[in-house]
């Protein structure tokens, strides 16, 4: 076989491939004999159908389609290594050889846009400067606050809704005089936004017993944004009432004995919270700053149809403006997803079994799945090679920020191992993920990168 390559572009390569007759002849005799069992002659026994009659009976064309259908996707894959070339999407081919008589050669093309070749910049340069721990009482209070309302309790009240209430409802929605969905003794809190648009503006001033109606378009189902009549009905209305703070509390709602330890506790906590979002600033300037130090292009088929796919979803095909952020949000994730592929390489970075897993229990409690369930179901949705793809990534960005510097605003150096929060994972949970088939092989990463764009 005979190939070479042609750069269109940063993002998009020709390869043009010539295949001897002898190298495809195999699959030829594979499709005839694919064909001798799919064909009926007289005289002949399914599967032992001469080549000669097939091609009077089908036609060689039909033979030639079938063995090159076959035998191609091997030769461009073929191609795609002699070459290096990492493609991005399906190639578009066009066979511009066909061997009609024995003898002849095969030749094709294939246009596809491919992986550019990145210049990976030198981290150690890398400053970037984020915002200081301060712990005040505002944030303070905020947490016992949470805790009281954790600790609450909900009392009956004789008046109106307002909002901050607790109301039980019936809710029902009809379009057109039928009803699409109805749902009774639900209980909300007023000014939450949790429901329907506009159950809460419709809710406050409205007192037990009483009813009424408003427009709303409705958040899912068969006629998810469609507008439908709404009408609501209060059940009951209900405050929270907040325990007292002091030593009763602390010890109720603690393992703490007074409220002076569990306000310490409480601002531990919250300057723990202060110190994870520090890092996720970090990250994130670490990564524009990376992105600034070098040009990456994209490939502008992927973009639009990554973009597509997304409007498609959201149902806002014809937002221009939504359309123009949707796009450079998809540069910009291309963008970093080529960077950090490319620091994966130079660093040769390997995902581990432990690794893989420990990512597919967060993910699975992101989605508030079973971990067992949720790691069959990405498997058998052919996803695991993604996901390896994601968890090397995250480890090229951890590569960086290692030798990055971070400062904050003060000019405070930050250590950022100290901000990853250690996995609240059970043992049990890592070994029983284990089991699952296609988690075993996770180290090669080639085939993981081609299945995440």
């Amino acid at each position: 076989m005979k190939s070479a390559v042609e750069t269109l572009s940063p993002t998009r390569v020709k390869l043009t491939v010539e295949v001897p007759f002898d190298e495809l002849k195999p699959s030829i005799d594979t499709a005839y004999q694919t064909i001798a069992g799919q064909v009926q002659v007289p005289g002949f026994r399914r599967g032992k159908v001469p080549a000669r009659i097939i091609d009077q009976r089908v036609g060689r064309g039909a033979v030639l389609q079938e063995a090159i259908n076959e035998a191609l996707p091997t030769f461009y894959g073929k191609a795609l290594e002699e070459h290096a070339v990492r493609p991005l999407g399906q190639p578009e081919v066009d066979v511009t050889a066909i061997p009609v008589k024995d003898g002849e050669p095969l030749a094709f093309e294939a246009q596809v846009d491919c992986r550019p070749e990145i210049t990976v910049p030198d981290y150690s340069t890398l400053s970037v400067e984020v915002d200081p721990i301060e712990v005040d009482e505002a944030d303070l209070e905020e947490r016992i606050t949470t805790l009281q309302q954790r600790f609450g309790t909900l009392k009956p009240v004789e008046r109106a809704a307002d909002t901050g209430d607790f109301v039980s409802l019936d809710l029902s929605a009809e379009i057109d005089g039928t009803e699409i969905d109805s749902v009774s003794g639900v209980s909300y809190e007023v000014g939450s936004g949790t429901m329907l648009e506009g159950l809460d503006d419709a809710l406050v001033g409205l007192a037990a017993g009483e009813t009424t109606t408003f427009a709303a378009p409705l958040a899912g189902g068969d006629h998810e944004g469609e507008s439908a009549n709404c009408t609501v009905t209060v059940q009951s209305v209900k405050v929270r009432e907040l325990p007292e703070l002091g030593d009763d509390f602390a010890q109720l709602a603690s393992e703490f004995d007074t409220m002076d330890e569990l306000r310490a506790d409480l601002r531990k906590e919250a300057e723990r919270g202060k110190r994870f979002q520090q890092g996720l600033q970090a990250r994130d300037k670490i990564m524009d700053a990376l992105l600034a130090a070098v040009e990456i292009p994209v490939p502008d088929s992927i973009v639009e149809h990554e973009v597509n796919h997304h409007l498609e979803g959201e149902g806002r095909m014809d937002d221009d403006e939504h359309r123009a952020e949707v796009d450079t949000e998809t540069r910009k994730a291309l963008r970093a997803q080529f960077l950090l592929d490319a620091i994966v390489e130079k660093e040769e970075i390997r995902v581990e079994q432990p690794e893989l897993i420990e990512y597919l229990l967060m993910s699975a409690q992101q989605y508030g799945m079973d971990p067992n369930q949720f790691a069959q179901a990405i498997d058998q949705q052919g996803q695991i090679p993604a996901m390896v793809a994601e968890v090397a990534r995250r480890k090229a960005l951890a590569a960086v920020l290692e030798h990055a510097t971070v400062k904050d605003s003060n000019g405070e150096t930050i250590d950022l191992a100290e901000l990853t929060p250690a996995p609240d994972f059970e043992a049990g949970d890592l070994a029983d993920l284990a089991d699952v088939d296609d988690l075993d092989d996770v180290h090669d990463l080639d085939d993981a990168e081609d299945e995440t764009v």
